[in-house]
């Protein structure tokens, strides 16, 4: 890959800030954004930080007809002292895993954190500073070649969107379980498929069952696998985690689950504490079982939203199975806090997790 240098053109003008006491999920952005394109020509070139701006696209680019783009998603926390990425490059390489399997040309994950970097530095005075605030970070990858043939593009354009979100729990409901409800009709993803990568048609293909799900009361969906529809794959914007009988279980990643940024955290940090975290199959009807003759402990998904969100109801075929009580478990919120203290800098990072801004 060739060497890449960052051009940089500042805004003229800056936006007004939005209500940082009221800050809503992805409604406002900040002043710059990061563009790269590619061509088969040239390999990924003229690599920009400029004002964030509204696209000029062709109507036949590709993206719009058979879907070809793929993103990530990750936080920028100001610890008061610094800022710190929780990760970065981590996203940077699921993105390349995303971008093989959707035939895309991959990028240099270190160039990439670097930009972020610039990019952050530049808007780095939109970054939230109340507790649980953070700035999202929204790479993407989009085909811009004007064809209609069904084919991988010959031109990409590579961007990063910036942020400032709220905190995912409010002092009200902190940590409060959330009710899943067991998806056994519809299906997102088969080995082989494309369920591992990060790309808009899975998330295209959730939507019904969601729709679905909030309609009867439902904060988000527990998918099955697609072909015997009985063991456990994620829910629709997390990884899922049980906790049976004292030992920790997940799914074990086999093609058609996302290998959670958020997961491995989790994973890494129960054996720092001395868990030993099974990644096997594990069919619904084991956490039924499990449920009903009381060995159910906690379950709980992990992301970049939440972090960790405990579930409190699963609602599978006619019956509610309710867990812990409906209440937070001690291992989830014990991970909560340690995985978030150490994401905004309370916490001593000893797993080597964050980057500073500052390191530049």
């Amino acid at each position: 890959m060739m060497a890449l240098d960052l051009t940089i053109h500042q805004a003229p003008t800056k936006k007004e800030k939005p209500d940082y006491d009221n800050l809503s999920f992805g409604k406002h952005f900040t002043d710059h954004m990061f563009v790269m394109d590619y061509s088969t020509e040239k390999g990924w070139y003229d690599a920009r930080i400029t004002p964030y701006e509204p696209l000029l696209m062709d109507p036949s680019s590709l993206v719009f007809h058979y879907g070809q783009s793929v993103f990530e998603g990750l936080k920028a926390y100001n610890s008061g002292e610094e800022v710190l990425l929780f990760r970065p490059e981590k996203n940077f390489h699921r993105l390349n895993k995303s971008n093989e399997r959707m035939n895309i040309p991959k990028i240099n994950v270190r160039f990439m954190v670097d930009a972020l970097k610039q990019l952050i530095h530049i808007d780095r005075d939109w970054i939230p500073t109340q507790e649980g605030q953070s700035l999202y970070i929204r790479p993407f990858i989009i085909a811009t070649e004007p064809a209609l043939s069904v084919k991988p593009s010959a031109q990409y354009k590579l961007m990063i969107i910036l942020s400032p979100v709220g905190a995912y729990y409010s002092n009200s409901d902190q940590m409060k379980p959330v009710k899943i409800y067991v998806e056994d009709e519809y299906v997102r993803s088969v080995k082989g498929g494309v369920g591992f990568t990060k790309t808009s048609g899975n998330y295209a293909a959730s939507l019904k069952a969601q729709t679905k799900a909030t309609e009867l009361g439902y904060d988000q969906v527990l998918w099955l696998d697609a072909l015997e529809k009985k063991y456990v794959e994620e829910v629709g914007s997390m990884n899922i985690f049980f906790k049976i009988n004292g030992k920790i279980i997940t799914p074990a990643l086999n093609g058609s689950i996302l290998d959670g940024i958020t997961r491995d955290s989790v994973i890494e940090l129960l054996r720092y504490w001395g868990y030993t975290v099974d990644q096997r199959r594990i069919s619904i009807d084991e956490v039924y079982n499990a449920q009903k003759d009381g060995t159910l402990e906690e379950v709980f998904g992990t992301g970049t939203a939440a972090v960790i969100s405990p579930v409190g109801i699963l609602k599978w075929k006619d019956e509610e199975l309710v867990v812990n009580n409906n209440e937070t478990g001690k291992l989830s919120l014990d991970l909560y806090q340690t995985i978030a203290g150490i994401q905004t800098g309370s916490k001593i990072d000893k797993l080597g997790w964050t980057v500073p801004l500052n390191d530049l």
